[in-house]
Parts: structure tokens; C-alpha cells; sequence
């Protein structure tokens, strides 16, 4: 059964209460980034994941899911391995497709509201 359509304040992203998501130290390649989040929804199998994700300010990597995101507040360049460099910022729509490999370059905290498809 497909999910159920929803809004999402985006106002209420500015306060909404997320949950520490520790980094791999390995993923950090410069500053001391710090990462919170919250899952909204999330499909009976769990191949399907909605919800809000921060980072603070610095450089990290990681490999992707097939992702699409919208940024609600935050700049970042994020370099995808022989791939383009993308800015993004608020309002900013970005897919990423799954196993590109990134280097998150993080200008002010980003946060951005996403869906991931596993």
C-alpha cells in the first residue's frame, strides 16, 4: 500500500527537536561536524525514509542513497566523485543517486527535509 500523502510545516522545521546521529570518524575530513535528525515516516519495509536531517559547519564524506532533499536553512557545496559540484541552499531541490560517493563541503548548518529510497 503506497504511503499516505502529508505536509510538513516548514516553518516547524526551524524548531522541530532531532536526534544526535553520530558521524563515522572516518567520514570527517576537516572541522568537527555535528549531525541530528529525525525520521518522520518511514514504509513497513523500511525501504522508504522521510524525515529532517542537520550538519554543522565542516567537511565530511559519505555514500549516497537514492535521495531527493529540498534545503530549508544552511549552505553546502557537496562534490560528487566524477561527478558535478553542487551548491545548494534554501530552497534548493537535490537528488543523489545511490552509491555516488560525496564530499560534503558544509558552509553554514544545513538542514534540509528528505526522502530516501532504499
Amino acid at each position: 500500500m503506497p504511503a499516505a500523502s502529508f505536509v510538513v510545516s516548514v516553518p516547524g522545521f526551524a524548531g522541530a527537536d532531532l536526534e544526535p546521529e553520530p558521524l563515522d570518524p572516518g567520514q570527517i575530513v576537516s572541522g568537527e561536524p555535528v549531525v541530528t535528525g529525525k525520521v518522520l515516516w518511514e514504509s513497513p519495509d523500511g525501504r522508504q525514509i522521510r524525515g529532517v536531517w542537520q550538519i554543522t559547519p565542516g567537511v565530511v564524506t559519505d555514500t549516497e542513497a537514492n535521495e531527493l532533499f529540498v534545503v530549508v536553512s544552511g549552505r553546502a557545496t557537496i562534490e560528487v566523485e566524477d561527478g558535478p559540484v553542487l551548491q545548494v541552499g534554501p530552497g534548493d531541490a537535490c537528488i543523489l543517486r545511490e552509491g555516488d560517493r560525496t564530499r560534503w563541503t558544509v558552509h553554514e548548518t544545513l538542514r534540509k527535509a528528505y526522502h530516501i529510497s532504499l
